[in-house]
Order: structure tokens, then C-alpha cells, then sequence
């Protein structure tokens, strides 16, 4: 088959750790030996977040005396992808020899109109005391905003409406390569009548990026790989319990956290309501079960329930 695997920023840094290379490029080759199963069995179109690197980038560039204004998101953006497309193809090509691996810098167009960029939402960036944020907000007009018990930065996340570098992932799809692109949503840029395309301060969600491209690029299945076991039903209560498999139109009747899970539940259900194909939720440590419905969630039509072990 072929498969659109999304894998979250926090494969790379776990929340609260120190953004080193050491520490991010051997959790890059632990998430490659989870995603092995798919790799060696599927043609993969592989996608990332970048919330922590860039938070970082941001960071870096806000506190740099020698420059004038801080660097704008979409720059930080392509660093960011370049960074972690770096890290990833090197894996790949070490864990894959015999497999042709591109990493492609990709852009997402948005609307300049998109009612995102008046209500930042996209959390970025390590986390923060309460006092920390303040701070950072008089010293560099940031928007904080609470994340369970610590702070962080919010910028818009504008939706994504199309790729121009997606003739050129085809091409390469065409040849057999795996591709990692999209990287944190993609740089988020603006195309104006002329068809002259501008960066725009902000970051894009990876996964409703990643169902909108693998919707184009009309794989079989999106995987969403995360850090919990599967969608949870009443989450945070005592009487939550994972949902082994959901409807779109189920889904939707549901509430799940903005910051978390709510991303990737709407872009689960936007895929398989535009494609009738399934989409499935899991840890990346379960990647190679979730084909096999051994865990996760499957969210697709009731007709193409899978079969599997009951999980409910």
C-alpha cells in the first residue's frame, strides 16, 4: 500500500527535554526503528512536526543582539525542515541502504484571510512558568498561553489549502523514492494574483496539512502517529477508555483537546470523509500494529471496518 505516516515533533524532543542534537538524532533513530515495519512493507510518504524546533529557532533569534528584528516563521520554518529532514534522511539511508530517499523543502499555501492569524492557537516552543511567560510576552510581544500547568507560545496555524512542491513529490513517488516532506505543515506562504508566493509569520498543523496531502496524492491510508495508544473517549476523566474504531460522523459528535488530539481527530475525519479510505491513530511505538489492528484507532466508513481483536 501506499501510506502517509505524520510523526509528531515530540518523536524528536520530548516535552521538557533539552533541544540537543545528540538527544534528538537518537530519538530520530529510535522512531525509525518503530516505523521499520511500514518501510520495508510499504511505500511511505513520510511528514513531521517541527513545534519544539522551531519554538527554539524563535527563541534563538528573539534573544540574538546582532540582529534588528527576530527572524520571521517561515524562515524558522525551512530551518526547522531542513534540521529535521537532515536528521531523518540520514537515518533512513543508514536504516534503508538499498531505498532511494529524498527530503524535499516543502511550502503550504494558505489564505492571508484565514481568521488563524487574528486567533494564534498553534502552540511552539519549550514550556514556561507562569512568570517566564509574562516576561516573555513584555519583552518580545509574544501571545502565551496556558499548556496544563506550564505556559507556552502561540502563533496562528492558518489552514493549508495547497503544495507547490507537490508535482515534484509525485515524480518522485513515481520513481519508488521515499519521501519526507511537509515538515511541520510546510512553510506557510501566500500566493497572490500574480502568482508570486510570500512567507507569512506562522505554523501550520501538521496533520491537517498531512490529510489534505494525502488525499492528493491518493494513498490507501493516513497514519497518525503519536504519543498516546489511541483516541480517548471522555479524556482526563476517570471514565475514559480508548476507541478502537469511529466513524467520521461519531467523531464529530465528540470533544477532544485543541493543543493534543482535536488536530488530529479533525484531520482523521476530513481524509476519510473526502476519500471513503481509513486513517489510523496510534503511538509511534505501535506503528507496525496498527495496519494489523492490533491497537490504535481506525476512523473510516462503517463498511470498511477492519477486521481485528475487539479493543472496546
Amino acid at each position: 500500500m501506499r501510506l502517509l505516516v505524520a510523526i509528531g515533533g515530540n518523536a524528536l524532543l520530548e516535552r521538557g527535554e533539552p533541544a540537543t542534537a545528540a538527544r534528538q538524532r537518537a530519538h530520530v533513530a529510535v522512531a525509525i526503528e518503530h516505523l521499520a515495519p511500514l518501510l520495508h512493507e510499504h511505500d511511505v510518504v513520510l511528514t513531521h512536526g517541527n513545534g519544539p524546533q522551531v519554538g527554539l529557532l524563535a527563541t534563538e533569534s528573539a534573544r540574538d543582539r546582532d540582529l534588528p528584528t527576530p527572524y520571521p516563521l517561515d524562515i524558522l520554518g525551512a530551518e526547522s525542515q531542513g534540521m529535521i529532514g537532515y536528521l531523518l534522511l540520514q537515518a533512513l539511508n543508514n536504516a534503508l541502504p538499498e531505498r532511494v530517499v529524498a527530503t524535499v523543502l516543502s511550502q503550504t499555501v494558505v489564505d492571508p484571510r484565514d481568521p488563524a492569524f487574528a486567533h494564534p492557537t498553534k502552540f511552539i516552543g519549550p514550556i514556561y512558568s507562569q512568570v517566564d511567560a509574562q516576561r516573555l510576552t513584555l519583552t518580545f510581544g509574544w501571545t502565551m498561553s496556558p499548556d496544563g500547568s506550564s505556559w507556552r507560545r502561540v502563533v496562528p496555524s492558518p489552514a493549508p489549502r495547497s503544495f507547490p512542491q507537490l508535482p515534484l513529490i509525485q515524480l518522485l513517488l513515481a520513481s519508488r523514492a521515499l519521501v519526507v516532506c511537509s515538515g511541520g505543515g510546510g512553510i506557510p506562504v501566500t500566493r497572490d494574483d500574480r502568482g508570486v508566493l510570500s512567507g507569512v509569520e506562522g505554523v501550520i498543523d501538521k496533520d491537517l496539512a498531512a490529510a489534505l496531502l494525502a488525499e492528493l496524492l491518493h494513498v490507501d491510508a493516513l497514519v497518525l502517529l503519536t504519543d498516546v495508544a489511541a483516541v480517548m473517549h471522555d479524556f482526563g476523566t476517570p471514565a475514559e477508555r480508548p476507541i478502537s474504531y469511529a466513524t467520521p460522523a461519531q467523531l464529530r459528535t465528540m470533544s477532544f483537546p485543541d493543543g493534543s488530539m482535536g488536530p488530529k481527530v479533525s484531520a482523521a475525519c476530513s481524509f476519510s470523509e473526502r476519500t471513503g479510505r481509513p486513517t489510523l491513530i496510534g503511538r509511534l511505538a505501535d506503528a507496525g500494529d496498527l495496519l494489523a489492528g492490533v491497537t490504535g484507532t481506525w476512523v473510516g466508513p462503517e463498511d470498511h471496518r477492519r477486521e481485528g481483536p475487539s479493543r472496546d
